[in-house]
């Protein structure tokens, strides 16, 4: 019998690309337009953070080609990432990363900028039929509620918070409420889990995703003149930040790992809620701007390196097309 010997991958750029890069990335996005809304509030010269925008968009678009080029090369690679956690998170983060894009965009290239939104809002819809046909299919274990649906279900809230910016009200206000009963749902469902069982270790980081909603609720909220309901979603993602900075070392007990790019966005997206609301608000949001500005690049820059040796890739169970 001739020995069998065992194949080497097939050759080919990007083949593994792990959507594990996505979360930073879009942290990253968050961050530039942040400091954007921190030069328009604090008057300062706009230079630095357009500059930062412009860098940042520069690598959202290279992230984003690195994962359309393994996508592109086997399509069904994309059910294959999406049947694992951070690969959910990761194409979640991905789709969303698009619509700060498109934010980005929009006091230069308007048109450019509805274009990026409505693609990424066709790109959302797909991912949210791809994720329901793998609940379908898979072990009843991926049907658990976790964090990371924030991301898939109740990311819709992006896309309102950019429609808002993009004088599209209408269309804000609708997807606004469908964002906020997909983030109350997914509350509801995962405090009732918290009740009943503990979180491992690892998972713990995913936790910090539930800030998001709030922050992304409140600011395109104040956009769509609801103040009062702003002050209050505002409110709340100061009481969740609070919490988890109380419990920061339970949620960072299993060191550093993938997951921590969950920690990125919700930051980031809490500052520039709080300097949108002004005020009492400004101080506050100063502070977790200049705290997001420490934290995200060294998170980002350390998933990066991993990716560029092949670990983030083999550590997050990334599929290969």
């Amino acid at each position: 019998m001739a020995p069998v010997f065992p194949q080497s991958a097939p050759p080919g750029l990007w083949r593994r690309t792990p959507p594990a890069i996505f979360p930073p990335t879009l942290g990253l996005a968050a961050l530039a337009l942040g400091w954007r809304k921190a030069a328009q509030v604090f008057d300062l010269p706009p230079g630095l953070a357009e500059a930062l925008s412009g860098a940042v968009t520069l690598l959202c678009a290279f992230v984003f080609l690195t994962y359309l080029v393994k996508a592109l090369r086997r399509p069904a690679v994309v059910l294959e990432d999406l049947r694992i956690l951070p690969g959910r998170a990761g194409l979640s983060a991905g789709v969303l990363m698009l619509y700060l894009i498109a934010a980005i965009l929009g006091p230069y290239l308007p048109g450019a900028a509805v274009t990026v939104l409505a693609g990424a809002g066709a790109l959302h819809l797909g991912l949210c039929a791809a994720m329901l046909y793998v609940f379908a299919t898979g072990p009843a274990e991926q049907r658990r509620v976790n964090p990371t649906w924030h991301l898939l279900f109740s990311g819709w809230i992006v896309a309102a918070l950019v429609a808002a910016q993009l004088g599209l009200a209408t269309v804000a206000a609708a997807l606004f409420w469908l964002a906020l009963i997909c983030a109350l749902v997914i509350w509801s469902l995962s405090l009732q889990q918290l009740s009943r069982e503990t979180v491992p270790a690892p998972l713990r980081p995913l936790l910090a995703i539930h800030l998001a909603p709030a922050a992304l609720l409140g600011t395109t909220a104040a956009l769509l003149g609801a103040l009062a309901l702003a002050f209050v979603f505002a409110l709340g993602a100061a009481l969740l930040l609070l919490l988890l900075v109380l419990r920061g070392r339970w949620l960072l007990a299993a060191g550093f790992s993938p997951l921590w790019g969950a920690l990125t966005f919700p930051l980031a997206a809490t500052a520039t809620l709080w300097l949108s609301l002004g005020d009492l608000w400004l101080l506050p949001g100063a502070a977790a701007l200049v705290a997001a500005t420490a934290i995200l690049p060294a998170i980002a820059i350390r998933l990066y390196k991993m990716w560029a040796k092949g670990d983030l890739a083999a550590k997050t169970g990334a599929a290969r097309a």
